[in-house]
Formats: C-alpha cells, structure tokens, sequence
C-alpha cells in the first residue's frame, strides 16, 4: 500500500453540467469515454456529473479530452449541451498543511477549447484532511 501523499496535489477533473433538459441522452452519447457519477433529476432540474473513463493525469489533458468528446457530439446531443445551464469543468486540488506552493497548468490552447464550448473553469481545493507534525 503506497503511504498518501503529504504534497498539495492534483486530484481529478469532474465535467458537472446543470440544465431544465434531461441530460440522458447526452450522458448515453458519450458512453463508456466516461465514467458517470450522477445523472438524474436534482430538484426542478437535471444534473451530470462526469469523469474521464481514461487515466489522463494532468488537469490540462483531462479537459481537453472533454472538450473533443464535446466537440464530436451528434447536433441532437451538441443541442442539449448547448442548452445546459452550467457546462463546468472542476479541477480538484487536495491541500496539505506545509507543503510547497504547487501549479498546475492549463494551457492556452485549452482555454480556448473550453471558450469554444461554452464552458467554464473552476478550481475545487479541498482542505487538508490531517496535519502533518511540525519539529
């Protein structure tokens, strides 16, 4: 078992997407490509909340693979995407107390790809889950 890591770091991207459409048929389109957390009713609307089925391990790659699988959708599931209320990607960050001022990258080119399909970017840091002894 290999011990958790005492670094801030990086832990995954979710592709969350809030609309007053059901979001199934988009969900189904894309298939084993991602892995579903949750899709279904939450409240008055419907809500998606997807990872990557791959292994991309940077929050850049991982994003940009959700933009091509977007990009390639079929007009009738590109038209529920399009009509969704929040098109989110967050990138989760797990913090550490004392670890080092870490970055992580999201290229121009991304930016623009997730500009392209009317997306946003948030960054989701979860605080830190124990302390690590200071001498």
């Amino acid at each position: 078992m290999t011990a958790p890591s005492l670094d801030t770091h990086f832990l995954n991207v979710d592709l969350d997407i809030y609309s007053k459409r059901d979001l199934r048929p988009l969900v189904d389109r894309l298939g084993r490509k991602v892995r579903v957390l949750f899709a279904g009713r939450e409240k008055k609307n419907f809500s998606a909340h997807l990872e990557i089925a791959s292994s991309p391990n940077t929050a850049d790659a991982i994003i940009r693979t959700f933009c091509r699988l977007i990009e390639h959708l079929p007009e009738s599931e590109r038209k529920i995407w399009d009509a969704a209320i929040v098109r989110s990607f967050s990138i989760g960050v797990q913090a550490e107390i004392g670890s080092p001022v870490r970055d992580f990258q999201v290229k121009q080119g991304t930016v623009t790809a997730v500009s392209n399909v009317d997306a946003e970017i948030v960054v989701t840091v979860y605080a830190p889950t124990r302390t690590r002894r200071l001498k």
